[in-house]
């Protein structure tokens, strides 16, 4: 094992930007008396869902559906078959990446029939490069407090020992979301929602050590 001194330090990094995509919870819901009019109305309205944020083009991302599900109400909780009307809900999540849309696509959404908007939720892609623009600006970081310990002993350093990673963690801001009611489609187009990307906050640390010459400690 070497006798070298060591110099243990930690680098870290915050860096804010702006966000690269916005994510969006639809739910769209059907409530009818008979179950195959409550599944027949659902899709109807899921298809227009749909066909409203393809309209969309390249602005949107990603589309996905999450799940449909119709159940029975019951008009009282402890009587089996007495039966008030079927709910059916379907789940679509949406990924636009052009925020100059997504105000009315906010507000267009939420003005369809039996739909609420929950969102957006403002993120970077998983894979942006942030992360490892982050993780270089800790280990620069690193290294310059090495040097630094390294100066005020009259040493300097030699070789790096160990490098650890305490992992990149975005920081959660405040949740901002819009929420639309269920409602009825107006005659008219509504008016877009302003929406401000918020900004995104990332973080990074290591922890490194160094091996140096010998501190002149005289």
């Amino acid at each position: 094992m070497s006798d070298a001194p060591l110099i243990s330090v930690r680098g870290e990094a915050v860096l804010e930007v702006e966000p690269e995509i916005a994510r969006l919870t639809v739910h769209v819901q059907s409530r009818e008396d008979d179950r195959r009019r409550a599944l027949d109305r659902l899709v109807e309205r899921n298809e227009r869902c749909l066909e409203l944020v393809r309209s969309y083009g390249d602005a949107v991302e990603r589309l996905e559906t999450g799940g449909l599900v119709v159940t029975p109400l019951l008009k009282y909780r402890r009587r089996e078959g007495d039966v008030r009307a079927y709910q059916g809900t379907v789940q679509i999540g949406v990924t636009v990446s052009d925020f100059t849309v997504l105000g009315e696509l906010v507000t267009r959404l939420g003005d369809l029939e039996r739909t609420a908007v929950h969102g957006p939720d403002w993120a970077l892609r998983p894979g942006s490069d942030v992360y490892a623009r982050a993780a270089r600006q800790a280990v620069h970081e690193a290294v310059a407090r090495a040097r630094g310990y390294a100066d005020a002993l009259g040493c300097r350093l030699t070789g790096l020992v160990e490098l650890s990673d305490e992992n990149l963690a975005r920081a959660e801001p405040e949740h901002v979301a819009f929420a639309a009611a269920y409602g009825t489609t107006g005659a008219d187009e509504p008016e877009a929602l302003a929406l401000e990307p918020e900004t995104q906050t990332v973080r990074a640390a290591v922890e490194a050590r160094f091996t140096t010459t010998a501190p002149d400690l005289s």
